[in-house]
């Protein structure tokens, strides 16, 4: 029988949820930059913000393989 090593695999979402998470702040931190556009692109950011910290607070939840498999599809 395989045994998983949840805390690690806990690990392995974490860091594919912070890769997702900058590739979404990118062109979110550039118009953060642009007067005219920095009002929206913070209100945007605060919205990734939100949805990464939920995210991140059902990956240390997690207690079963099939929980962080959920989520990992979310993050594709």
């Amino acid at each position: 029988m395989i045994s998983i090593n949840i805390p690690k695999a806990q690990a392995i979402v974490h860091e594919a949820r912070r890769a997702a998470r900058a590739a979404e702040f990118a062109p979110l931190d550039i118009k953060a930059t642009i007067p005219s556009e920095a009002e929206a692109a913070e209100a945007a950011r605060q919205e990734v913000r939100d949805r990464y910290t939920a995210m991140q607070a059902s990956i240390n939840e997690a207690t079963e393989v099939a929980t962080l498999k959920t989520i990992m599809e979310q993050l594709a």
